[in-house]
């Protein structure tokens, strides 16, 4: 009808905070029923505020569902041989189920290299190349948490993803590719782009679901959002004291038909899908 002004439809809010409840309730249930609670080993290196902070939010989470946490602290200037022997020690104790490095480490440690230590049957973050390997054969293993909570927002809003065509920017090892390998597993066509590919506003626009995981402040424009997409945003910056995602999220509300708010969408997923992981690896380990 020419001349008719339709009201204005806002995205669905995608509640990670609410969804991250209802997940670790059901752990706790899970693990309330196991011979004894699942451990979590936690290696802290070095004195980051940011880290600090994280580690905390994960010892909270444990409690809340009733698996023990055990928090190793090293020096920033610890070596690489001390930080790889604790945590062979911790593969060897039958008693821990899970290990979780928490990164970035301090320089001129790599983080990437120390990881691999870890047993992929205990590698609750999912970043052994072994579970890289498993991800991408569709084996079972575990997945990184982060992805695996995105995915659980995605299936709020669409049950079925089957031939929807999903875009994720970033091509990290612990998003961007575990994201794309997961959203394959469901059907998806993929697009993996990122901050070097041609025409990035034109991809994005051919997107029913479209997942930013770049770092970078509102990259993701409204004129880059296709009408009724799902828009995940795995971004996390610091913009005049306050935090942002890497979507324009006031100017794509008007345009998507569900968004994940920053803060309160992907994070808290990721710590419940930590706790999923863990519960996991404590599975495998009381059957061996």
């Amino acid at each position: 009808m020419l001349g008719l002004s339709l009201p204005m439809t806002l995205a669905q809010i995608i509640d990670g905070r609410a969804a991250a409840l209802l997940v670790l309730e059901e752990i706790a249930q899970k693990v309330a029923a196991l011979p004894r609670p699942p451990c979590l080993a936690v290696i802290l290196v070095g004195d980051d505020p940011a880290s600090h902070v994280y580690v905390r939010n994960k010892i909270k989470a444990c409690e809340r569902v009733g698996i023990t946490s055990r928090e190793y602290r090293l020096e920033a200037h610890s070596t690489q041989h001390a930080i790889t022997a604790l945590i062979e020690n911790l593969n060897r104790d039958n008693s821990v189920d899970g290990i979780l490095l928490q990164l970035p480490l301090p320089a001129p440690l790599k983080g990437d290299d120390i990881v691999q230590a870890i047993h992929p049957d205990k590698d609750v973050d999912g970043l052994n190349v072994l579970n890289v390997g498993r991800l991408v054969a569709g084996q079972d293993g575990l997945k990184p948490c982060t992805p695996q909570g995105a995915l659980h927002l995605i299936r709020q809003v669409e049950k079925n993803l089957t031939g929807l065509h999903a875009v994720v920017i970033g091509r990290s090892l612990l998003f961007g590719k575990p994201m794309a390998q997961l959203l394959l597993a469901e059907n998806c066509t993929v697009t993996t782009a990122h901050s070097k590919t041609k025409n990035l506003p034109d991809i994005c626009r051919e997107a029913d679901i479209l997942v930013a995981a770049v770092g970078s402040p509102r990259l993701v424009k409204a004129s880059w959002v296709k009408d009724g997409a799902v828009v995940i945003d795995v971004g996390i910056n610091r913009v005049d004291g306050r935090l942002v995602g890497d979507v324009d999220y006031e100017a794509i509300k008007p345009i998507a038909r569900a968004i994940t708010p920053v803060p309160g969408g992907v994070g808290p997923m990721t710590i419940a899908y930590l706790m999923h992981n863990t519960l996991s690896a404590a599975h495998k380990n009381l059957l061996t």
